[in-house]
């Protein structure tokens, strides 16, 4: 016998970079997490608070400048929160911390941006210098309210829906109650 019979290579050789069906930055980015429409909410709350932002920074002067700086806060901790829900939902984060927390911090935060970002456009409406930039600053901000709102009703929803399939059917017939228990 030759040694070549005996000792054959017994790994494949390495079939260099595969190329799977995502590479690069897209297989760092999992959109299927969320249902579209929560998909939707989410964009437009991000996009219409960094718009109602934008617009409160083109604001030159102030005569009530109280209200102007309490939107300002507000509509960029709107931003800044709901990128890094995005963030948490689309990238490989989502593996490393508990769904659960994910979904119970959503289930938080969202509700509290949306009624903190509702009195904070309320109070900008009563303090404005009525300038196009300011209406466009306000219109954004109740509108982002809004969004953050009816993401709220929407995970209530599915919360609810989520608990009364976990919910048993009352198996126990009422008759049953009623008989002895040594008939």
């Amino acid at each position: 016998m030759e040694n070549g019979a005996v000792y054959s290579p017994t790994t494949e050789e390495d079939p260099g970079p595969v190329r799977g069906p995502r590479s690069g930055l897209a297989a760092c980015f999992f959109p299927g997490r969320l249902v579209w429409y929560r998909h939707v909410l989410k964009g437009l709350q991000l996009v219409l608070s960094l718009l109602a932002f934008v617009c409160e920074e083109v604001v030159s002067q102030c005569t009530l400048c109280g209200g102007l700086y309490f939107f300002e806060f507000v509509s960029c901790s709107a931003f800044l929160l709901s990128l890094l829900m995005l963030i948490v939902y689309f990238t490989p984060l989502y593996e490393k911390i508990d769904a659960t927390k994910i979904k119970s911090s959503d289930f938080y935060i969202t509700p509290g941006i949306g009624c903190v970002f509702l009195l904070a456009s309320i109070i900008f409406v009563s303090t404005h210098d009525k300038t196009a930039a300011e209406f466009a600053a306000i219109v954004f901000g109740f509108i982002a309210s809004f969004m953050f709102l009816i993401d709220f009703l929407v995970m209530l929803r599915e919360k609810r829906q989520e608990s009364s399939l976990r919910k048993p059917e009352n198996t126990t017939a009422p008759s049953a109650l009623t008989e002895p228990l040594n008939a």
